[in-house]
């Protein structure tokens, strides 16, 4: 037997071995299969709770400015909001403090202006107001709402009735 059959040889001989060799241990029992969920776990998302009110009203509306929102509060409860409200620039801008509703008009037009003010509930000097108007457009100091919340100020707000600005 030459040299190459001689490797080939021991080579098979040690495959051989090591493969045909007896069993001196107990193989492990397999382990129990571990069940495979399909379904997906619930996910609990929770909607934070809207901002509270920052004003001390009880009665009446809320308006804070930093925020760019307005809620209507009767009897310490918020009836509507927080809803989006618009604002005017620094130039005119929107004051802050409180005031009371003076009057309303559900079909104002600006004598300084000349545009509508749907809704308008008038609460400061110089003819400031909650009304219906662009949110993304500056008011003249006014409180612009939608044409939606602008209603539902109108309708819940009566003459006398708290108006804090912050």
């Amino acid at each position: 037997m030459g040299r190459t059959g001689a490797l080939a040889l021991l080579g098979s001989t040690l495959v051989m071995a090591a493969c045909s060799a007896p069993r001196t241990t107990t193989p492990a029992p397999l382990a129990e299969p571990v069940p495979v969920s399909t379904s997906v776990p619930a996910t609990t998302t929770t909607t934070p709770p809207p901002p509270a009110p920052p004003c001390a009203v009880t009665t009446g509306a809320c308006v804070s400015l930093a925020q760019r929102l307005a809620w209507l509060v009767r009897d310490g409860a918020v009836v509507r909001g927080p809803v989006p409200a618009g604002f005017g620039p620094p130039d005119q801008a929107t004051p802050a403090g409180s005031f009371r509703v003076v009057w309303k008009d559900r079909e104002h037009r600006s004598s300084v202006y000349g545009t509508d003010m749907p809704n308008s509930v008038f609460f400061a000097a110089g003819g400031i107001a909650f009304h219906a108007g662009p949110l993304d457009a500056p008011s003249h100091g006014c409180v612009h709402l939608t044409d939606a919340d602008s209603a539902a100020f109108f309708d819940g707000l009566n003459v006398g009735d708290a108006v804090q600005v912050l």
